[in-house]
């Protein structure tokens, strides 16, 4: 995918959970930060891949449109970009931006004053597919067509593109000097891809013309042939590629859905795919038992089940007395039952062997494996209710352990267990740093405080009806009093000396105690000194160890700076990325969930009834182990995905789920369908607690930007919430990452991103758990191939490795 493509949508599923046939494989720790994976892609020098040959590569749809900056482009238009159009910058194995030789000899800041300029020298072979020489024509085109000055053209985004002032050829045309009207750090993401002037020239051909083909190109690889009929797109060897000669005679690409692939790869339809751990499984048992010298499905196999039953797969869990029973109907004197029972043991005798069949093909694919470069978080909508404010959300976060639920997805894979600690990268990446200290690990006691602060309590009477939930569908006049919300500027990070209520906030009882502590600190100077929960600046980064009850930290947390002035606003034009978060009743929830709920109750939205009963009403009813407020109940609905590759989310929101108990919160798992999830709950704000991804970007200050911006009022009195759909967003949050995008000094506009993401953090609208696993199954002769992790594919070292020599063979 490419790395600049707009993330519009969420990843909706987590990463895979216990794995124990799939052995471990090693990573190390970077720079201090959690253990990175690396590539898992069975690493080849090309001078051992052979030349020639197919790769078969599952992918999951064909592509609505080949303009990786269209709205409705998605992975798969990525990946053909990244292997029919020039990348002038790529990621390496750690998710970092460089300069791809391919296309650039040098690409640099030559001028910062009195305006940013950069010169691109392009290699000098670089070439269309139809003889025509890259330059200054193709950067000055997709300039316009993206620059959001021209609204003819149907554009996701703008980011970096509307800064820039001209384009000029330099002394050769091999030489494009682009100004810049304001400086823009992230000056690497722009023109990759890069699209010929052919397609970015016009607005129809912008629109229409590169949606199904791509007449130029220049890559190692040229689009070929997209069949409907079979779901495949050919990429073809390119003749005039000028770099290292692709490996690969053709590139296939086959869509084949995750829950088929199993049986693909069984079939020799594809040879790569990405699988779950369902498919993962099914692979590692393969292996196994060919290693025992049998077959699934049948007796000889090692793991073989009782009377010859399969030990896993179709037929696995028939008893024999079951088994008996069968026989028995099926040459019994009934006629109409036995034939009826004969078709049902015919059909099951066909499923056992074509699984059978299956997986001793499987046996011949081998599971590679890395860290994907998204991380699943848990979402907080602090729209109204209980998390509008940020003492219940911060509650909640701090009653969370995330290095368990790390380890319960990570550690059976032998992956890096360690929980993410950075909204804004990922281990490995130069912008990474555990900024979790300004929010503060599990502590259970400090949540149970933060809650009490609130005014939760435990056995408090529930005076409102049976009916009446405390989460943001019956948001009231309440939500005026709590002290903080989205769009309020209050992120939870305090200034000695500075009045919270700088942006209409009123005083919360954090920042209550907080002046009363600057009271009585000595001399009466406002100052509380040697206090390990001030930056050295006098701000305080963990504003929650100052309510009622909170016991001090163990370790001091990281410091956070006081914001800097205002920067100019700059935000990217993100068409089609807005929602509206008004909290109202969407018309889909169950009538369960209007019942009075104990302890974690589970609805399925598809029945319109709870798993688990809830407890009979009572004239003087009272709140239990569950905190109550104003007479509600503090339960929170809880969202997720139904679908059947979602089991391991819906694990992992159970654990979370047990872990709120303990605190006195109270949840209400409601299981949606996959396609109504995203749309219908968390862009349009009606759930409490979700869970879903985000992808990992090399370009932060640019992309992480929409995600965590502060609500802005729309006319119509809804939120336009970008792309931050827990709707919690801070004046602070967005001043650092409008400083962190204007600032050329590399590290100063990292850092400037760290400390937005320490203030993400104090905000507690979204709290990252683990970073995604990634499952590929592979033919072993497949050389670099399978887990790109962090990186991006070097397409023309893709082949099949070379058949060992005589030679070799002696050694």
């Amino acid at each position: 995918m490419s790395q600049r493509r707009r993330r519009s949508l969420a990843l909706l599923t987590s990463g895979v959970l216990a794995l124990p046939l799939l052995t471990g494989c090693g990573a190390g720790d970077d720079e201090g930060g959690p253990a990175a994976a690396g590539q898992d892609i069975a690493t080849t020098a090309r001078d051992r891949v052979a030349d020639g040959g197919v790769l078969r590569w599952a992918v999951d749809a064909l592509p609505e449109t080949l303009n990786t900056f269209q709205a409705d482009a998605d992975a798969t238009t990525g990946r053909i970009a990244g292997a029919v159009l020039p990348q002038l910058f790529v990621l390496d194995g750690k998710g970092r931006p460089a300069a791809n030789p391919d296309y650039l000899e040098k690409a640099e800041v030559v001028e910062r004053e009195p305006k940013q300029v950069v010169l691109y020298k392009l290699h000098q072979q670089a070439v269309w597919s139809d003889g025509r020489e890259i330059g200054a024509a193709d950067f000055l085109a997709q300039w316009r067509a993206l620059n959001g000055k021209d609204s003819a053209y149907w554009t996701a985004r703008n980011a970096g593109y509307e800064r820039i002032e001209k384009i000029e050829r330099g002394k050769t045309d091999l030489e494009v000097k682009v100004t810049f009207a304001k400086p823009y750090a992230d000056w690497r993401s722009l023109f990759t891809p890069l699209y010929p002037k052919q397609v970015t020239g016009s607005p129809d051909a912008f629109n229409e013309g590169a949606r199904g083909a791509l007449k130029v190109t220049a890559g190692p690889f040229n689009l070929g042939a997209i069949d409907k009929k079979t779901g495949s797109v050919a990429l073809t060897r390119n003749p005039r590629w000028w770099g290292k000669t692709a490996k690969l005679d053709s590139l296939v690409l086959t869509a084949v859905p995750r829950a088929d692939r199993p049986a693909a790869l069984a079939a020799g339809k594809v040879d790569l795919a990405d699988i779950d751990r369902a498919g993962a499984d099914r692979i590692a048992l393969a292996r196994r038992d060919a290693g025992r010298g049998g077959a699934a499905g049948t007796a000889a196999g090692a793991g073989a089940g009782s009377g010859g039953a399969p030990a896993h797969g179709p037929g696995t869990s028939l008893t024999a007395a079951q088994a008996t029973l069968s026989w028995a109907i099926a040459f019994g004197a009934d006629e109409g039952k036995a034939a009826a029972e004969h078709e049902s043991r015919q059909k099951n005798a066909e499923a056992v062997k074509r699984y059978a069949d299956e997986q001793a093909a499987l046996r011949t694919f081998t599971v590679r494996k890395s860290l994907e470069p998204a991380y699943t978080q848990l979402a907080m909508n602090g729209a109204s209710g209980p998390l509008a404010d940020e003492r219940v959300r911060r509650a909640i976060a701090r009653a969370l352990d995330r290095k368990t639920l790390a380890e319960i997805v990570l550690k059976p894979l032998g992956l890096p267990a360690k929980p993410v600690g950075s909204h804004v990268a990922l281990a490995g990446q130069r912008a990474y740093a555990d900024n979790s200290g300004a929010l503060g690990g599990q502590d259970t006691q400090a949540a149970q405080a933060l809650l009490a602060d609130a005014g939760w309590r435990l056995g408090g009477k529930l005076t409102e009806p049976a009916g009446v939930k405390a989460g943001a569908e019956n948001a009231g006049q309440d939500d005026a009093k709590t002290p903080s919300g989205p769009g309020t500027g209050n992120d939870g990070l305090y200034v000695v000396g500075q009045d919270d209520g700088r942006n209409g906030d009123p005083l919360s009882a954090a920042a209550r105690l907080d002046a009363a502590a600057r009271d009585q600190g000595p001399g009466g100077d406002g100052l509380v000194a040697e206090d390990p929960r001030r930056a050295p600046d006098g701000e305080i980064v963990d504003a929650d160890a100052f309510a009622p009850g909170a016991r001090p930290e163990q370790d001091g947390p990281s410091p956070v700076l006081a914001p800097a002035p205002f920067a100019a606003d700059q935000r990217a034009s993100l068409l089609t990325q807005a929602a509206a978060a008004a909290a109202v009743d969407d018309g889909k929830r169950s009538p369960a969930l209007d019942a009075e709920a104990a302890g974690t109750a589970e609805v399925d939205a598809a029945e319109g009834v709870p798993t688990s009963p809830p407890p009979a009403k009572q004239a003087n009813r009272t709140s239990g182990s569950t905190l109550a407020k104003d007479g509600k109940a503090l339960t929170l609905r809880f969202v997720l995905p139904a679908g059947p590759g979602s089991e391991p989310l819906r694990a992992v929101g159970e654990r979370i789920s047990q872990m709120l108990r303990k605190v006195g919160v109270s949840t209400e798992i409601t299981k949606v369908a996959d396609e109504s999830f995203f749309k219908d709950h968390i862009a349009s704000g009606q759930y409490d607690l979700a869970l879903y991804s985000w992808p990992a970007t090399a370009y932060p200050a640019t992309d992480a930007r929409p995600i965590f911006a502060k609500p802005e009022p729309a006319a119509d009195g809804s939120l336009l919430v970008e792309q931050n759909y827990t709707r919690v967003g801070t004046d602070h949050i967005d001043q650092l990452f409008d400083q962190a995008v204007g600032e050329l000094d590399e590290e100063q506009s990292r850092e400037l991103v760290r400390k937005a993401d320490a203030r993400i953090w104090a905000a507690a609208g979204s709290i990252p758990l683990y970073q995604r696993p990634e499952l590929v199954a592979a033919k072993p002769s497949l050389v670099n191939a399978g887990a790109f992790g962090l990186g991006a594919p070097r397409f023309q070292d893709i082949g099949w490795k070379k058949a060992a020599s005589a030679k070799d063979k002696r050694k």
